[in-house]
């Protein structure tokens, strides 16, 4: 009995390391993203963020009702998307006509804050060639993860950004929280 409650304790901080270890990962990976980003800027080509990585950082998205910004990177893959956003094999890099740039994120890291954005609300990506382009949300919908309705070739400029639904679950589900907006001339 006297063991009980230390080894609930220990169960206990097991737990919550855990629970830390996803968000403490994102938040370190973001900081490595940030110099891969910034010599990619500098040099004109991909640069990896840790030698053993298998994917670079492509833009920055930055929301800037909410006051953040991360680092995307090249791939939505499970891998990838541990570190930070992703950008989905597939579809337009943001702001190339015609056609649909579309970013994933776990709900539990970068895009913990998606349901916060509002139609109206500024979305700036600066791509890995430098050029910043800004968008406006125009709105958002919950769809089955199998039927989002997403055209990458659709026209227009416009970006979607999407991650698990409801944002407060802890299991994972068939549900996605799409953000949708389009290419804006106003910063």
């Amino acid at each position: 009995m006297r063991a009980l409650p230390a080894l609930l304790a220990a169960a206990g901080l097991v737990l919550a390391a855990e629970g830390a270890w996803i968000p403490a990962k994102a938040a370190l990976a973001q900081a490595l993203l940030a110099r891969a980003f910034a010599r990619s800027l500098a040099e004109g080509g991909p640069v990896r963020p840790w030698p053993w990585a298998d994917t670079a950082p492509v833009a920055r998205i930055g929301f800037p009702s909410l006051g953040e910004s991360y680092l995307v990177l090249a791939g939505a893959s499970g891998q990838a998307l541990a570190f930070g956003p992703g950008h989905v094999e597939g579809t337009k890099e943001a702001g190339e006509p015609p056609g649909l740039a579309v970013y994933a994120a776990h709900r539990d890291t970068q895009f913990r804050s998606l349901g916060r954005l509002a139609p109206g609300d500024p979305v700036e990506v600066q791509r890995r060639d430098g050029r910043i382009v800004a968008f406006r949300v125009t709105g958002s919908r919950v769809v089955r993860f199998d039927r989002s309705g997403l055209d990458p070739d659709a026209p227009g400029r416009r970006l979607a950004l999407v991650t698990c639904w409801p944002l407060d679950a802890v299991m994972p589900g068939p549900e996605r929280l799409v953000v949708e907006a389009t290419e804006s001339t106003e910063p």
